[in-house]
């Protein structure tokens, strides 16, 4: 629950995003300050969304941001971007090492828009950077029936049981939902 002075200062702000006056992004940016880190990522979002922020503004934002603005950026996108044009963030932030924004990236955008390559090397890359596969939008579908990613899965752990390390339990869990269903 915001405190009656972030209540003020967000409905401001939403008042700025709204007429899209150059107040909003660097409201966009203070949020965590004025909100709390608690509400950082749900305020910035719902100020992405007060501007209708589109694809230039996004990217923007993206670029210039902190590791919390990307964040809030990659989680507006099934919100606010429509079309594939968005893909070039998400990938950006799949190739940090920054868990957050792995697990942002890994949203209902990606689930709808990320090729099945890309997907697959995201998911190996949640296992061996310790992101939850819960965090992974759809991956019950984009799972089902994938015999490259049942493949990349087995490699994965051999190289892992090799080498004398831990397969992550979460390896386990995706290659179960690799296997080929009865309606298949």
């Amino acid at each position: 629950m915001l405190s009656d002075t972030a209540r003020a200062w967000l409905d401001e702000a939403l008042t700025a995003a709204t007429a899209r006056t150059a107040l909003w992004e660097l409201r966009f940016a203070s949020a965590g300050r004025h909100c709390g880190p608690e509400h950082a990522d749900s305020v910035r979002v719902l100020l992405l969304k007060a501007a209708r922020a589109e694809s230039a503004v996004l990217t923007r934002l993206y670029h210039h941001g902190s590791a919390a603005e990307r964040r809030a950026v990659l989680l507006s996108l099934p919100s606010l971007v429509t079309g594939p044009e968005a893909l070039p963030l998400v990938e950006d932030a799949l190739r940090t090492n920054d868990t957050d924004l792995v697990a942002a990236a890994l949203g209902p955008y990606a689930a709808s828009h990320l090729a099945p390559h890309a997907w697959r090397h995201a998911v190996l890359k949640c296992l061996f950077t310790g992101v939850p596969v819960d965090t992974v939008a759809g991956l019950h579908d984009r799972a089902r029936d994938d015999t490259e990613l049942a493949r990349m899965l087995t490699d994965y752990a051999a190289e892992r049981t090799a080498a004398g390390r831990t397969v992550p339990a979460d390896l386990h869990r995706v290659l179960a939902l690799t296997a080929p269903t009865e309606e298949s």
